[in-house]
């Protein structure tokens, strides 16, 4: 089951991961282009650690749940807190994250709950609306951003014990504070011109360089997870496991293939990538490998108390405004739309032997995709044009990413239908300054967005009546 990361209370520019599943947040794109739009990271909630029990709890504050805080005549229970606490546990121990002293993350749990309930409340008290159709686009948009249809969607929330109109409720409950924030932060947030200039002249005046020390890295990991009681034998074969695909990584074997074969269940998401963010949000251990590393690197094994990691740098930069060069990819598709009378599979199957043909040098490419392609860009034999990271859906920049000049990928399946990729190009271009200022206003924006949206959740929980209860005796 694919899990999710633990992260601090970033802005929500668009629809949100399951936070009331889970109560963690991760930030989204908005970025689209060539018709290919990248949605919201939701993800799949992690299983409840069903045998698992708090350190201290006894079976009768097992068998008898109590009330631990009320908000604006809202209950939180104690079931909530241990539930959240043990997967937010769970979730720094698999990154190898430092854990924090458990009063103190439980602390930080409940006062999550908190806030997220007092959003909550305030959506619902000011007429913010999620109707049925919008939920059910919420619950595809999770299938298809873990590979998976919705009926195994379904199977898997069952394999795990969570009821699906549980996991509907907790949707419909994050697409509400996502579109209360989006009216109460984001529509609110304006950059001039004038901002722009004087970040400009200030990025000049440190040389292009924007905070030294503030380095942001996205990196990917296959986890090879220790069980605990570990015989020495056992941690041996895991760690030449681990080895093994560490080899294969650095001879250019696909990183998302090696997570899906190798890595624990949890640590399987978005190819085993964690996120761009801030160098001190990642565990030191993997800071401290990867420090050297360009993108593409690979690092390790690693050992820490979760198991073996392997790392790949994906992206790694200063934050502020981006270098004045960025990479550029040039790639053509064939798009298989799935309707009623072509499904999925039909779909993968003519591109498989579309690929076939190819590798045999028995069709061109460009004539494939001009006679075959439902896409806009069918005309010009599939090819998308020169495009930049984060232009398309996460799904096919992915793929797009992980392959060599001229080499066809195995269909894909996207949000928009199945997809034959190659790319033809690779190139660092030059910013012009039109993109520059965009760039400019872009970080500018995130910066703002961050800001207000932390004094506002700040307000949001100042104005909420908050009693807390103790345990009974």
């Amino acid at each position: 089951m694919t899990n999710f990361r633990f992260t601090a209370l970033p802005h929500l520019p668009a629809v949100v991961a399951i936070s009331m599943v889970m109560g963690l947040m991760a930030p989204l794109s908005a970025v689209q282009a060539q018709g290919l739009k990248p949605s919201s990271q939701l993800r799949l909630p992690v299983p409840a650690a069903r045998a698992s029990t708090p350190a201290g709890a006894t079976s009768n504050q097992q068998q008898a749940d109590f009330i631990v805080a009320v908000v604006n005549s809202e209950p939180i229970t104690n079931s909530e807190v241990r539930l959240r606490l043990l997967r937010a546990e769970q979730q720094l121990s698999q990154q190898g994250a430092p854990m924090p002293p458990r009063s103190e993350l439980a602390r930080q749990v409940l006062e999550r709950l908190i806030t997220d309930k007092a959003q909550l409340q305030l959506a619902k008290e000011t007429g913010v609306r999620a109707d049925d159709s919008a939920v059910e686009g919420a619950v595809q948009t999770v299938a298809r951003q873990n590979q998976i249809s919705v009926e195994e969607l379904r199977r898997r929330l069952r394999a795990d014990g969570i009821a699906y109109s549980q996991f509907q409720s907790d949707l419909r409950d994050e697409l509400l504070v996502s579109r209360l924030r989006q009216r109460e932060v984001e529509s609110k947030v304006n950059i001039t011109e004038q901002e722009i200039d004087q970040f400009l002249r200030e990025q000049d005046g440190k040389g292009g360089k924007a905070g030294a020390g503030a380095l942001e890295l996205n990196l990917a990991q296959v986890l090879v997870a220790v069980p605990e009681n570990a015989s020495a034998d056992q941690v041996a074969a895991l760690q030449a496991r681990a080895q093994q695909v560490a080899e294969r990584a650095r001879a250019g074997t696909d990183f998302a293939t090696l997570v899906n074969e190798f890595s624990a269940p949890s640590a399987r998401a978005d190819g085993g990538q964690m996120g761009l963010r801030a160098a001190d949000r990642y565990p030191p251990l993997f800071v401290e490998a990867t420090g050297s590393l360009r993108a593409g690197g690979i690092a390790g094994p690693l050992r820490s108390g979760a198991g073996f990691h392997v790392l790949k740098v994906i992206e790694k930069k200063q934050a502020g405004m981006p270098a004045a060069t960025i990479p550029q990819t040039r790639a053509r598709h064939i798009l298989l739309q799935v309707t009623p009378q072509q499904s999925e599979a039909a779909a993968v199957e003519k591109l498989v032997a579309f690929k076939r043909r190819l590798q045999a040098g028995q069709a061109d490419f460009a004539a494939l995709a001009r006679e075959n392609s439902t896409d806009g860009s069918a005309r010009q034999g599939g090819d998308l044009g020169w495009t930049n990271p984060g232009m398309f859906v996460p799904e096919f920049e992915k793929t797009m990413n992980s392959l060599a000049i001229n080499e066809v990928s195995e269909p894909l399946v996207s949000r928009f239908g199945v997809h034959l990729i190659q790319v033809t190009e690779r190139r660092e271009a030059q910013l012009t300054a039109r993109e520059q200022r965009d760039a400019a206003r872009n970080v500018l924006r995130e910066k703002k967005m961050e800001e207000a949206y932390l004094t506002w959740v700040q307000d949001v929980r100042g104005r909420a009546y908050v009693e807390y209860r103790d345990p009974p005796q």
